[in-house]
């Protein structure tokens, strides 16, 4: 299925350079991922906002492709209905196509699918769980974008973009499994980017 995923995007990168290429939009901004709830019977991960980058290529006026990565992001783990017993950052960059609707307009919306790849490090354990080892796997799958671009003076616009990415990580404590812990969140975004 992975394998699979990565040669679905593949085709459709090759087939939008196919055409000549257009502008190039490097953005800078702010993301929040925001996991779901009911991530594990046992724990749940709380939502964490950073800085983030991201630069869109466009092939065509409407087919771009657009590249997400941001700070590493840091998330509290908590016991269901108790304390906080651990935390771990993560970068989750994310690649994908987009389609943009009306690309000469102020304003400019447009859809996407890709794929991300989540990689957990600096996992700590604290509260009930202090000293033991908390170990989380890096998780790769699918993402989907929609959001919209407003140009607001010549060659610079002002983004938008809500993202759903299936993220699941196996965690461990002491070797132990406690199962997966289905994150699968949506991360909301807003950036300034300056169109080359």
């Amino acid at each position: 299925m992975k394998t699979r995923a990565i040669w679905v995007l593949a085709g459709a990168v090759a087939m939008a350079t196919s055409a000549a290429a257009n502008d190039v939009v490097l953005r800078a901004g702010v993301h929040n991922v925001d996991p779901k709830s009911d991530n594990n019977p046992v724990v749940n991960v709380d939502s964490n906002a950073e800085l983030s980058l991201g630069l869109t290529y466009y092939f065509t006026p409407n087919v771009a492709l657009d590249v997400l990565g941001a700070l590493p992001f840091k998330h509290d783990i908590r016991l269901n209905g108790g304390p906080t017993v651990g935390s771990t950052k993560q970068l989750p960059p994310t690649i994908g196509v987009q389609y943009h609707f009306m690309p000469h307009a102020v304003f400019d919306p447009y859809v996407g699918v890709g794929v991300n790849y989540t990689l957990f490090f600096d996992k700590k354990t604290t509260g009930p769980l202090a000293g033991t080892k908390l170990s989380l796997s890096n998780s790769f799958g699918p993402a989907v974008q929609v959001g919209g671009d407003f140009t607001f003076a010549k060659d610079w616009v002002l983004g938008v973009d809500l993202r759903w990415a299936k993220i699941k990580t196996e965690a461990k404590v002491d070797g132990n499994s406690i199962g997966d812990v289905k994150i699968d969140p949506l991360v909301y975004g807003i950036t300034i980017g300056k169109r080359f």
